[in-house]
């Protein structure tokens, strides 16, 4: 199981990959990043996408209950990814579940060119679920 520097060397690997990060939602703070950041300054990034995810997470209108729980409990994270696209790239926030608060998310910046969005989702997925939090 990798560790958050093997998961951020995974995720740059993916075709069209510019920078990614592991983002703690909750402080706004990066626990770990590798390549380029969009702004330059990989905290300011961390900062911004934070309180994207932060808002996701968070709002009623994107927690769906589970069918056996009660009402207003929830299963699991109520977001497991977020994609905002620009004109010359993709945001990747994919939600990692925890043994804690479960309240970070990696974040895979990809050129919009040369990366592969259902590619990029499918493997943060994978190593959101493999990584190890030291």
């Amino acid at each position: 199981m990798p560790g958050i520097d093997e998961c951020l060397l995974e995720a740059m690997a993916l075709p069209g990959a510019r920078g990614a990060a592991l983002v703690d939602w909750s402080s706004g703070l990066a626990l770990g990043t590798a390549g380029d950041s969009p702004v330059g300054d990989h905290e300011t990034t961390a900062a911004e996408t934070a309180e994207l995810a932060r808002a996701a997470a968070e709002y009623e209108s994107f927690a769906q209950p589970g069918t056996d729980t009660a009402p207003g409990e929830l299963l699991g994270p109520p977001v497991e990814d977020l994609i905002v696209t620009t004109r010359t790239g993709y945001h990747v926030l994919r939600f990692v579940e925890t043994s804690f608060d479960s309240s970070v998310f990696l974040h895979l910046w990809l050129d919009r060119t040369d990366g592969n969005l259902a590619l990029a989702r499918h493997r943060l997925r994978a190593l959101a679920e493999e990584l190890v939090l030291r």
